[in-house]
């Protein structure tokens, strides 16, 4: 059962939510080729997602050595189960993979151009900061920008507020409509789209039902009854869903280009 708290916040973020689910970049992917944009554009959004919570298990659970206890019992549990379905899921065979690595695959099915975010993560791997390493891998702009945004956030040292911009700020709003799109283009592109229609399938089952209920009990945990607690993370959810709106904004302008050169 939702508390009092947790149904604020939705009702707060209402609105900045349905310009998301209404987005014309959902209607305007209209190929395998717009597609491809797509992807090389919100491949980012998925891997920093990765960044934000591992951000909050080095927060709330004891990750150095020696160990001591750290934090609530509960939310250790909380987030340490969200880590576990996140960065050990099973792809569409039953493997053992994360939700990076399986967009990864969805992406090289697709025939998607991966040399700027393989490029980006060698550069991480060499601890080479982010906001240089995608400069260097000439990520585009408007996945920039909100990976940038997202930093912000972890850099904050608000622990409550990136729970909440990860809870509410970070769902993959994918409207039944899209979805569609990409159930019919997996027909007509046979073995093309059907890892990314399983990314979509296992992304909304998983984190849009039991790792939304795990969050909210994390929320819950993390700001009790501190009104100002409660009110920095519902400013930081909307800010963080302003720039999720940015970033389909600036993918739906690049899908357009696409569509005009095709």
């Amino acid at each position: 059962m939702e508390s009092t708290r947790i149904k604020q916040i939705k009702q707060n973020i209402a609105p900045l939510r349905q310009q998301l689910l209404e987005h014309p970049l959902y209607k305007s992917v209209q190929s395998l080729e717009q597609l491809q944009v797509f992807m090389e554009h919100h491949v980012y959004a998925v891997w920093d997602f990765m960044s934000l919570l591992k951000s909050l298990q080095r927060d709330l659970t004891s990750v150095d050595l020696p160990w001591v206890p750290k934090g609530s019992p509960q939310t250790r549990y909380l987030i340490n189960e969200i880590v576990l379905g996140e960065e050990s899921d099973v792809d569409q065979h039953g493997k053992r993979a994360s939700h990076f690595e399986l967009y990864i695959n969805a992406m090289k099915q697709a025939g998607c151009n991966l040399s700027h975010i393989d490029e980006f993560i060698g550069h991480i791997a060499k601890n080479i900061p982010v906001d240089k390493s995608l400069v260097l891998a000439s990520v585009p702009a408007a996945s920039v920008n909100f990976v940038n945004d997202t930093f912000g956030f972890i850099n904050s040292g608000k622990t409550h507020v990136r729970a909440g911009v990860f809870t509410f700020g970070r769902e993959d709003l994918i409207p039944g409509m899209f979805l569609k799109f990409v159930e019919e283009l997996d027909k007509q592109e046979a073995g093309r789209v059907s890892i990314f229609k399983y990314y979509l399938e296992r992304h909304i089952e998983v984190d849009g039902d039991h790792h939304s209920l795990l969050g909210y009990q994390m929320m819950d945990e993390l700001c009790g009854d501190d009104d100002k607690m409660w009110h920095e993370a519902t400013d930081g959810i909307k800010q963080a869903l302003q720039s999720r709106i940015n970033l389909w904004t600036g993918i739906h302008k690049r899908v357009a280009e696409r569509k005009m050169v095709m």
